[in-house]
């Protein structure tokens, strides 16, 4: 799993380092780091022109130091300073002692090899100085490798406000930082290498499953298995309008490990016809029957107001997607207050518009996009429900404040039906007995990698196409 902590709890934990080591010994360690993934980038060193956007305080230490370590293997190693009266004393010299130079030539950017992103780091806020917001568009010859964080990036959130400079590679020291792991900021990070320097930190509250943490949460049936105690998931989906959701949303319910998949709405027939394994109902949710967990909303339509209700009247957990957030958002979280189940809200940037505006937030769509973490935080504070946000980065959020993002998925992904089958899955999983946070998580996770294998090399794909894939990437997790 990869971590992500804040730039306070980094800090804290640096001093704490720092007050038991050497004084420098701490920047050493990551100059040797971002030494070494920088040699790595060239295709030799030794005569390789290195350039280093040397901003004021420590970011900038270690992207000197860094580059003094590759001269003295001979690469010719130059340091546009832009605020010289706050460099890095010790790093620049450094630098000079190693045969290193001071340059005022930024032009020198688009001729170099490999170019240290050393302007601002953690420490930092906002857009790139006037000084030095040429270089986010300026044509570039080599990589720009980014010291901790790309210059202009908020690291606590991912968040870009102006000019940025966009990096190939990031190095990021003792724990990733959570802008490195959510839009816009993680588009900006290129490639991102962690290094260690010794850093003891409290829980992270970000953070991103990888494989093997999927693989360990994947339902496995047992020997005593039957399909009722492998879980039941209710789908509550589908209108006249919109019969389509109701056979998306069923076909990524069947493929989530629940043992059954039970369907009540208008388009009963159509779901049979196609998927002849649900068992199927045109009551709602009152009195459909048992279930582990209920789905409501996906084309729900007019029916979504009633559906959700009663679903919500119910002692299972309640995934609530796309006409029943409309109905929340419009409703408020007080439709919430006193459920002892969990609830699992899934908007996309517009759905989370709406429901924010229930809670008195009035915002637009590319807001929200802009603001993911935030945005899913006070969702999932206010409304008392986990939140996973859909979005270029998906963004999963407890109302206790831990989040995680999803690192898989493909542009092809934005598809129509594709959040119904996400709504589906996540609802089924929820059936087989994970809780909100790891349910969304997974979901979102398979999600974006049957994506990836359904659009193969790059090619449209439909939401049946993903619903399609996703034996094969469970059975790529657990073979």
């Amino acid at each position: 799993m990869r971590q992500a902590h804040t730039v306070a709890q980094v800090r804290a934990a640096e001093a704490a380092l720092m007050a038991a080591l050497p004084d420098g010994t701490l920047m050493q360690r990551a100059a040797a780091g971002l030494a070494a993934t920088c040699a790595g980038l060239l295709p030799r060193v030794y005569g390789s022109r290195v350039l280093v956007l040397a901003g004021s305080g420590d970011n900038g230490g270690d992207a000197l130091f860094a580059a003094a370590r590759l001269a003295r293997r001979g690469a010719r190693a130059e340091a546009l300073l832009l605020d010289p009266a706050k460099a890095h004393a010790e790093g620049l010299a450094a630098l000079l002692a190693a045969g290193g130079r001071v340059t005022g030539d930024a032009g020198a950017f688009g001729r170099a090899d490999l170019v240290l992103d050393g302007i601002v780091g953690i420490g930092g806020s906002g857009p790139l100085r006037p000084a030095a917001a040429p270089f986010a568009t300026m044509a570039r010859r080599g990589p720009v490798v980014a010291v901790d964080v790309p210059s202009g990036v908020d690291p606590d959130t991912g968040e870009v406000s102006g000019p940025a400079l966009r990096a190939d590679v990031t190095v990021c020291f003792g724990t990733h930082k959570p802008g490195l792991l959510i839009d816009p900021g993680a588009e900006y990070a290129g490639v991102v290498h962690l290094v260690g320097i010794g850093l003891d930190l409290p829980p992270a509250p970000v953070a991103a499953l990888q494989h093997a943490d999927v693989a360990a949460l994947l339902p496995v049936p047992g020997a005593e298995s039957d399909k009722y105690r492998r879980g039941v998931v209710g789908v509550a989906a589908g209108s006249a309008r919109y019969p389509g959701a109701a056979l998306l949303a069923v076909a990524g319910a069947l493929r989530g490990g629940a043992g059954a998949v039970r369907y009540t709405g208008h388009a009963a027939e159509e779901v049979v016809r196609r998927h002849p394994e649900a068992l199927v109902t045109e009551a709602g949710p009152a009195r459909a029957g048992r279930v582990q967990a209920w789905v409501v909303g996906p084309g729900g339509g007019d029916g979504a107001e009633q559906a959700l209700r009663e679903a919500l009247d119910t002692d299972a957990p309640v995934l609530a997607d796309a006409d029943a957030l409309t109905e929340l958002g419009r409703l408020g979280p007080a439709l919430l207050a006193g459920r002892t189940a969990p609830t699992l809200l899934t908007p996309h940037a517009g759905e989370a518009a709406r429901l924010l505006a229930g809670i008195g937030e009035h915002t637009d769509a590319d807001t929200v996009a802009a603001h993911r973490l935030r945005s899913a935080r006070l969702l999932a504070a206010r409304y008392g429900a986990t939140v996973l946000l859909k979005g270029s980065t998906t963004v999963v959020a407890d109302p206790d404040g831990r989040a995680r993002t999803n690192p898989t998925g493909t542009g092809w992904l934005g598809t129509a039906g594709s959040g119904d089958v996400l709504a589906g899955l996540a609802g089924s999983l929820l059936a087989t007995g994970l809780g909100p946070l790891d349910a969304a998580s997974v979901a979102a996770y398979l999600h974006g990698l049957a994506g990836r294998h359904a659009a193969g090399t790059g090619a449209p794909i439909t939401a049946l196409d993903i619903a399609e894939a996703l034996p094969s990437v469970w059975r790529s997790l657990t073979g």
